[in-house]
């Protein structure tokens, strides 16, 4: 039996031995009687049996149409539950949320999105990556990642979720006091700095700034480097150097007054952190879900409404790879 007609008749055949006759079959399936009785030859004839007695009354199984029966029927039944929880899919946000997300995101985004998530949405597990390498996001199985928006390749939609900030550098008002505070990019070069090695790459960053309309990057110099963003702050704070990060990243210690922006004139382009996908993905109900709740709880500034062709663009393509600090 070729492969190409192996279900050829089935549905009727099944419709049949449930209706008891061909008009109620044509009847459940929406087709005339002629076809129904045409499918079941065929597939009789493939078979080279017999499937049902056939009287002017009544119709009734035969041996091997009962055996038929007994050994299809309960695959049939799982092929129409399997369809319909994939039809309610299709609708409902169900299923596992598999963001891959900057570690920014944990402090300022997700404990105040996920809760409420949580319990609106019971029948969506979520499964979270922390990591600021998201080069492959969609390749790696994941719905949706959380970054910087100057990494973000510029096929994909994003979702801006933070005020848009600017990069600077910071420094503690008890080191200004104690050191002066740069007017320039090139004074740095007589400061002490905080050098961050970045993860999973082990390079020094380079410090970026705009002078005279040019950019300009600076590997600056010190004696400590690190590699963690919180730990390179902190240090900050304590008046150990300057380190080089953003007014969102350093929001808290700015307000608590830990730590001051300088060479803010200097800045590059303002960025934000954004929730991105493919293109493909935006239709599905739990991302859609996940993308209404942002808004809701005030950190998306634009949204993707079902069936839509896109949402907010990221601000610039990609750039020199800053890293979440």
């Amino acid at each position: 039996m070729s492969r190409q007609n192996r279900f050829d008749g089935l549905p009727e055949f099944l419709a049949i031995a449930r209706q008891r006759s061909i008009r109620g079959a044509a009847l459940a399936l929406d087709v005339t009687p002629g076809a129904v009785s045409q499918a079941l030859q065929r597939l009789e004839r493939r078979l080279g049996v017999a499937l049902f007695h056939r009287t002017t009354r009544r119709l009734s199984l035969t041996g091997p149409g009962e055996a038929l029966l007994a050994r299809i029927g309960p695959a049939a039944d799982a092929i129409d539950i399997g369809l319909e929880e994939a039809l309610r899919a299709s609708e409902e946000p169900v299923g596992t949320l598999r963001l891959i997300v900057d570690r920014i995101a944990l402090t300022q985004v997700l404990p105040n999105v996920l809760p409420d998530f949580r319990q609106a949405y019971p029948a969506v597990a979520i499964d979270i990556t922390v990591s600021n390498r998201q080069s492959d996001f969609v390749g790696e199985g994941y719905d949706a990642g959380i970054m910087i928006g100057s990494y973000i390749a510029q096929e994909m939609i994003a979702v801006r979720l933070s005020p848009r900030f600017r990069w600077a550098v910071f420094g503690s008002p008890a080191y200004f006091a104690a050191h002066g505070r740069p007017e320039r990019p090139g004074d740095l070069a007589s400061h002490q700095c905080i050098r961050f090695r970045r993860p999973g790459k082990g390079d020094i960053y380079r410090w970026e700034f705009v002078e005279d309309g040019e950019v300009v990057r600076i590997e600056p110099n010190g004696p400590m480097t690190v590699n963690d963003a919180e730990l390179m702050r902190r240090m900050a704070a304590r008046g150990l150097g300057l380190i080089y990060s953003s007014t969102y990243h350093s929001a808290t210690e700015i307000e608590a007054g830990t730590l001051e922006p300088v060479l803010l004139d200097h800045s590059p382009s303002a960025d934000a952190l954004y929730l991105y996908f493919a293109r493909t993905a935006q239709d599905q109900p739990k991302l859609r879900a996940f993308i209404e709740m942002c808004a809701r709880s005030g950190f998306a500034a634009a949204r993707v409404a079902p069936g839509a062709g896109g949402a907010e663009r990221t601000p610039q393509a990609p750039g020199p790879a800053r890293s979440a600090r």
